[in-house]
């Protein structure tokens, strides 16, 4: 197994983190540092190829470590532990300050510098969620005590329990930081109450506290999905006061098995496993990595934050084996375009929904109808760590040591960015901090998978899912996978045009006005349709003509 050269500063206290300086030796290269994660100002790590680093710094004692690209050692002394340390430590920052101590909500979003505003976003129940499952690793590395995490966990579930605006169990996506009271007109999201009780359940499972694990059952046993599923088979995607039940259902393989996990487990309100076997299972092929078709990465690791899907199958695929294929299809789809954006590479990949140039977007990559623009998001990369350790890891370093100054902040990584339009996301989200978290406590110890997959609801879910503990080598074993053909920027041919003015119509054309209609309507979307592609969702909404953006589409 090839691997690279690294060297590794040694690692400096520094309050509730440890912190690191590090430099890549892979070329000879000198970075300046203006100020590490420890509060060491001004100094230079001169890297020679091959060799050791030279810290301009007296007292920092560097040595040369190796890291495989396919595995990584997460032993409690290892190389990589205390890097890791350093990014889960930094990451789980957002559910401490980002939290409204009053009544546990978590921002949805927050300028990674400086102090929290509570006015700056609204809160996000997935956010209270990731951010309950969360608490329980700070508590057990000492980044929080875990009396102060009793208290946080007790508060944040009596007010959902006896203040939150609800309806049959489910709450609304985004509330007011203050009050718990609906905004934006917003749904209620059967998704994100999913994952607000999944990150209930697991911190019900860490605390004694008699008080914590009955709020916790409660507000479990009060949701009530055979509504939300509105007489379908699926789980509807929300409901509103207004309009009702919206138009859309999970009924495609996505983030929400967690969801249908927690309904088939239900002792109140319970779906059956017809729910589960009706879902859509598309195989999908992008060079040697075959896979069920879902193009946003994190579509492949939301579920995955709190199940231990490692050595099961039901009767349709290993869906831990389905994550690997889709980590590597999305890193090895950036090295391939990694000529048509700069942002792309061996060590620059992460296709996900996240903060964009032009807004919001579900990116991904094939199999499938991606959206890609070359916006990273490392966050991608770090919730994948489970699934390819070696490879993560190698992105989060290249992250942090090459882009520290503008990646890097009060609660780790920032969003995202985007070379080529010179972008750097200024937010970190909640919901992709926490699965950063989460995943990174799971690969080090099992810990979230341990306290969630322990709940009795849970395994009975699982066994109304048909896993059997037999997991098979392939992803997935039924129907035949449609090979993915990608498009490619930097291969594109050459084509001379004259541009057609502005001012022509239709009948300038010698068009019929159907044929134009067709056409116009096949090219065209405004921000009342929903993106295209897989796993659409409300929120993701495209303002712009696909026309101008079909380049980024296939």
């Amino acid at each position: 197994m090839k691997s690279k050269r690294i060297t590794l500063a040694s690692f400096l206290p520094a309050l509730i983190l440890s912190a690191a300086a590090f430099a890549f030796a892979e070329n000879s290269s000198t970075f300046n540092i203006l100020k590490d994660a420890a509060g060491i100002a001004n100094y230079t790590n001169a890297v020679k190829n091959g060799g050791a680093s030279q810290p301009a710094v007296p007292g920092l004692n560097m040595e040369a470590v190796s890291v495989p690209t396919g595995a990584a050692d997460n032993s409690a002394g290892g190389k990589d532990a205390a890097f890791l340390d350093m990014v889960e430590g930094q990451s789980f920052q957002y559910f401490l300050k980002c939290a409204n101590s009053a009544n546990g909500l978590v921002l949805d979003k927050a300028s990674n510098s400086g102090s929290p505003d509570f006015k700056y976003s609204p809160a996000s129940i997935a956010a209270v969620g990731f951010g309950l499952a969360a608490i329980t690793a700070g508590a057990e590395r000492g980044w929080i005590g875990k009396g102060e995490a009793e208290k946080r966990v007790k508060t944040t579930l009596k007010f959902f329990s006896e203040k939150m605006e609800s309806e049959h169990g489910f709450f609304y996506h985004f509330v007011d930081m203050e009050t718990g009271k609906r905004v934006w007109n917003c749904e209620l999201s059967s998704m994100d109450t999913a994952l607000f009780l999944a990150g209930a359940l697991t911190a019900a499972q860490y605390f004694e506290n008699p008080e914590i694990k009955d709020l916790a059952k409660k507000l479990y046993e009060r949701a009530d999905w055979k509504w939300m599923a509105n007489g379908s088979q699926f789980l509807s995607m929300g409901w509103t006061p207004e309009n009702g039940f919206l138009p859309h259902f999970w009924s495609d393989y996505n983030e929400s098995m967690v969801m249908y996990i927690l309904a088939m487990g239900s002792p109140t309100f319970p779906l059956t496993a017809k729910s589960w076997t009706a879902i859509r299972r598309p195989r999908g092929k992008y060079k040697d990595h075959e896979l069920i078709i879902s193009p946003p990465l994190f579509t492949h690791q939301f579920s995955h934050a709190f199940i231990d899907f490692r050595n099961k199958r039901d009767a349709f695929a290993d869906y831990f084996e389905n994550s690997v294929q889709a980590t590597l299809a999305n890193r090895q789809f950036c090295i391939d375009s990694s000529k048509s954006f700069k942002t792309y590479g061996k060590d620059s990949w992460g296709l996900t929904a996240s903060i964009g140039p032009d807004g919001y977007m579900a990116y991904g990559a094939p199999p499938g109808p991606a959206l890609h623009d070359g916006t990273v998001a490392p966050s991608a990369a770090a919730a994948s760590i489970v699934f390819t350790p070696g490879y993560s890891i190698s992105a989060m370093k290249h992250f942090y040591f090459r882009y520290r100054d503008e990646l890097w902040g009060s609660y780790g990584f920032t969003d995202s960015f985007n070379l080529d339009r010179n972008f750097f996301a200024s937010d970190a989200f909640g919901i992709n901090q926490g699965p950063t978290v989460l995943m990174i406590e799971n690969y080090r110890s099992g810990l979230i998978w341990k306290l969630f997959m322990s709940r009795p609801e849970v395994q009975k879910g699982m066994r109304e899912a048909g896993f059997d503990g037999a997991a098979a080598r392939s992803a997935v074993t039924s129907g035949p996978p449609v090979e993915m053909a990608a498009y490619f920027l930097h291969k594109r041919p050459l084509i001379k045009v004259k541009n057609i003015r502005d001012d022509l119509k239709p009948e300038d054309l010698k068009l019929a006005a159907g044929v134009w209609k067709k056409a116009k309507k096949a090219v065209k979307l405004d921000n009342k349709h929903l993106q295209n592609g897989f796993n659409r969702q409300p929120d993701y909404r495209v303002k712009a003509d696909l026309l101008a953006n079909s380049r980024f589409f296939f």
